[in-house]
């Protein structure tokens, strides 16, 4: 029973990461790719984004704008990508 808890937690985990991981990630692409701000998609990714994002949303500040959420969310991307790692090896010792 324990091992299957463990296993289910993992999993949610896993994903949860990779999610909040994936939303910023897909940020960054619009973003950068140019999509229309005012698409209900590129504002709806954006809006889900900065929160995500936490303290990295305005870590750097370069004057270019597209520059400035690459580096800043791709920062938070990579954040979720390794509290995913450490949380989902500390999920797995309990087994």
């Amino acid at each position: 029973m324990r091992t299957r808890v463990v296993g289910i937690a993992a999993g949610i985990v896993s994903w949860a990461g990779l999610a909040l991981a994936v939303v910023l990630v897909v940020h960054v692409v619009l973003t950068v790719g140019g999509a229309n701000p005012d698409n209900p998609i590129t504002s709806t990714v954006k809006a889900v984004a900065e929160p995500v994002a936490l303290a990295f949303r305005d870590l750097f500040t370069p004057e270019d704008a597209k520059l400035r959420v690459l580096v800043n969310f791709g920062l938070a991307a990579l954040f979720w990508l390794a509290v995913r790692a450490i949380v989902l090896k500390l999920v797995r010792r309990l087994n």
